[in-house]
This record gives C-alpha cells, sequence and structure tokens, in this order.
C-alpha cells in the first residue's frame, strides 16, 4: 500500500498542505524545525489515531486554530481510499471514510498501515514500561482493529474502578454498595484486561522471532534477541512464561485471582495494581536484559529490529499484494554509524512505499540513494520537489476545515 496524496490544514506548522506521493521512496530534505516530520507524522497519526510525539490534540493543531484537517488518499493493490480526520481543541475527533457520514474513529483503523522509525524509538529498549506496553498494543491494534474497542474498555472500568478504590481509602474501608460496585469493576477490568493480553502474547509469538532476525540483519553479531511478557496479575514466584499457553479464560480468572490477592494493598493505596497497565515488555540480548545493560550500538539496533519486526509481522500477517505498511524512517539515519545506515538502508528498500526525513542529502546512505529518489525540499513556507528545480518553489497549499480543499494548488490533485 501507499499513500497517493496528503492534505493538511491548520496541522501544526501547516495552515495548509497539498502533496502528491509516489510509490518508492521519497525523501523529505530541510533544516531541522521547518516541518519535515509533521509531514510524516500526520500520515503515521492517519494510520494510528496517535502521534509518536506528543499525547492529546493540542499540540497538533496550529496556534490560533481550533481544529485542524488529516486527509489521506491510500492505494492498495490499485483500489483508493480517502480517509479525513477532523482534529478538535475542545471536542472529539471527527473521522470520514471517502467523504461520507462521520464514523467511529476505530472503523478506520486497519485502511492505511505504518511502521515508523524515529529517534524516539530508544525509549521502546531503555525507557519505562509504558513505551513497550504502547508499541505492542499499537501493533496489535493496527493487525486486529476490534482490540481498540477492548483497549477502551479497559481505560474506562480502570478510571471507574480507582475512583472507588481512591473513595474507600479516603473512607477507611468499603460500603456494602461500595463492594458490589467493586465486583461489576473487577469483572469489567478482568474481561477487558484478558482480551488485551491475550491479544499482546498472541502477537509476541510471532513479534519475537522476527525482531530476532531483524537484528541479526541489522548487525550479523553473535548476541541474540528474545522478547518475553511480564504480568503484574502473576503472583510473586509463579512462572511467567506459563501465560503463552492461557486462554482468554485462564487471563480472566488470572486478574481476578490477582484482585482477591491484592485486595488490601489496593485498598491502602487507592489504586489499581495489577492488569495490564502495569505490565510489562522484557527485551533480552543474549542472557542480559537490553535495559539498562545494552550499549548505546546495541540500543540502536534493538530498536531499529522492533520495528522492523513488526513489519515482518504485517506482511507474513496478510501477504496479500498491497498490504505491506508504509516505511517511515524520521531523522533515523543521521543517528546511526556507516555500517547501520547501510544495513537498514537494504532492508527498506523492498517496501512498497518509504518515506523519509533528512536534514541533509548527506544524511543518507548512498545505497538509498541508488534507487532515485523523489526528493521534496521542505523550507519555512514552501514544500517542493527538487527535480522541478527549474521551477519556483511552490508555496504550502491545503483545504480549509471542513472544506473540499484548495482546487486551485499548482500540481495537486484533489484526493
Amino acid at each position: 500500500m501507499f499513500v497517493d496524496h496528503l492534505s493538511l490544514a491548520n496541522f501544526r506548522t501547516y495552515p495548509g498542505l497539498d502533496l502528491p506521493l509516489a510509490p518508492g521512496l521519497t525523501v523529505f530534505v530541510g533544516p531541522n524545525g521547518v516541518g519535515k516530520t509533521n509531514i510524516v507524522e500526520a500520515i503515521d497519526w492517519a494510520a494510528t489515531l496517535g502521534s509518536h510525539r506528543v499525547s492529546g490534540n493540542g499540540p497538533l493543531i496550529t496556534t490560533g486554530s481550533d481544529q485542524a484537517i488529516i486527509r489521506v488518499r491510500v492505494n492498495r493493490g490499485g483500489q483508493r481510499t480517502v480517509l479525513e480526520y477532523e482534529l478538535n481543541a475542545a471536542r472529539a475527533n471527527r473521522v470520514r471514510i471517502n467523504r461520507a457520514a462521520p464514523v467511529r474513529a476505530r472503523e478506520a483503523l486497519g485502511t492505511l498501515h505504518t511502521v515508523l522509525f524515529s529517534p524516539e524509538d530508544l525509549t521502546l529498549v531503555k525507557g519505562d514500561p509504558s513505551h513497550r506496553r504502547r508499541f505492542l498494543d499499537d501493533l496489535a491494534t493496527a493487525m486486529r482493529p476490534v482490540l481498540g474497542a477492548a483497549r477502551s474498555d479497559y481505560d474506562r472500568a480502570l478510571k471507574q474502578r480507582n475512583a472507588l478504590l481512591k473513595s474507600a481509602r479516603r473512607s477507611r474501608g468499603f460500603s456494602d454498595s461500595d463492594r458490589a460496585t467493586l465486583a461489576v469493576w473487577n469483572d469489567q477490568l478482568a474481561r477487558a484486561g484478558a482480551a488485551v493480553m491475550g491479544a499482546r502474547l498472541q502477537l509476541l509469538k510471532a513479534l519475537d522471532p522476527e525482531v530476532d532476525r531483524a537484528y541479526q540483519q541489522l548487525t550479523d553479531g553473535p548476541k541474540h534477541v528474545s522478547l518475553g511478557y511480564e504480568s503484574s496479575s502473576v503472583a510473586p514466584g509463579a512462572d511467567q512464561e506459563a501465560l503463552e499457553h492461557f486462554s482468554v479464560t485462564d487471563l480472566y480468572e488470572l486478574m481476578m485471582n490477582a484482585f482477591e490477592r491484592m485486595a488490601r494493598h489496593e485498598r491502602d493505596r487507592g489504586i489499581t495494581l495489577v492488569g495490564p497497565h502495569r505490565d510489562d515488555l522484557v527485551i533480552r540480548l543474549g542472557d542480559t536484559p537490553a535495559r539498562g545493560y545494552a550499549s548505546h550500538g546495541e540500543t540502536w539496533s534493538t530498536a531499529l529490529a522492533l520495528r522492523l519486526g513488526s513489519w515482518y509481522v504485517h506482511l507474513a500477517d496478510d501477504p496479500a499484494r498491497g498490504s505491506a505498511p508504509v516505511l517511515i524512517l524520521d531523522d533515523v539515519f543521521a543517528e546511526l554509524d556507516a555500517r547501520r545506515r547501510r544495513r537498514l538502508a537494504e532492508l527498506v528498500r523492498q517496501a512498497e512505499q518509504v518515506l523519509v526525513t533528512a536534514a541533509v542529502d548527506e544524511d543518507l546512505p548512498a545505497a538509498l540513494l541508488e534507487d532515485s529518489p523523489t526528493v521534496i525540499e521542505v523550507e519555512p513556507g514552501a514544500v517542493w520537489n527538487r527535480a522541478a528545480s527549474s521551477a519556483e518553489p511552490e508555496p504550502e497549499s491545503g483545504p480549509e476545515p471542513g472544506s473540499g480543499g484548495n482546487q486551485n494548488a499548482p500540481q495537486a490533485e484533489q484526493p
């Protein structure tokens, strides 16, 4: 699959942008701070409904505006689909598919797949568990959009259960009605949590060998990467590895037993202490945890392997023509040594569409430039194709929020 058109309105630094795109390699080149990352961030947002840089809509909406528009046209095996997202500062976002009536956001999930590499990926290895949980959940949801409902149900039940626990902490105990309410939230949280854990564990079975494969391709080193799951619901001293054989029903019982075991501690703390929101993806290099022990180079290779492995999992899950996710590499090559640059460039050339950002041409490996990429220069107030060097740079143009688009944008085919 590939994105053949992107339109933005009031997104980040772009009051308007109307940009035709093509399959193959496209490189966005320009100094730091001019908006290269904003372009690829918008495309990734259209696939994942979230930013790899910030949480919430506020930073994504141009200062002085109350909404932003992201519109992408996706070409999948010759079939085109237009996704339009209206990001609002003060109310719920609105989503349209092929300009029809608004639909729930999760109905758009699965239309566009992306795998994004960025310097922030180092947090997958050396950061706190929340980064690794999000990595797993975003990948699992991209492959099985129905999981989005379970994640929403879990977050809602967790919020309600925590509120009840905080109330019990203040009043030094539960009333009879509180106990009945807690039982309801225990059940709902365990059901949604079992679905989330089950999806994570199923994903890990496929992801583990692919991440190690990617690591070997990037390094040719003697070490191997392995992935494991550490559940907060498992009793101390119990076998975490047994989880891979658990059914969703088993996981539900595991959580219910954990609630009973931790009841006093949770009441005293006023917070839910067990569940998928406190679990972790354990990454090991050989016999050693990667977090805290991997060198800087090993950390980079492991982070890249996690992303590349997720791309391989996508391909294996849906090998049909046109199903390969769009690969996005945001300022990654500048952070790598020559060997890793060359290896990564050779690997990503397999994708139908690759979008790369770089400050200068010298940040790009020669192997990548051999494919005669489309080079788009990004400057303050202008985005233009280097191949049309005889022409003046084209100013940013794009649709007004809620409109059909800027029909006068030069060389821009409206989706």
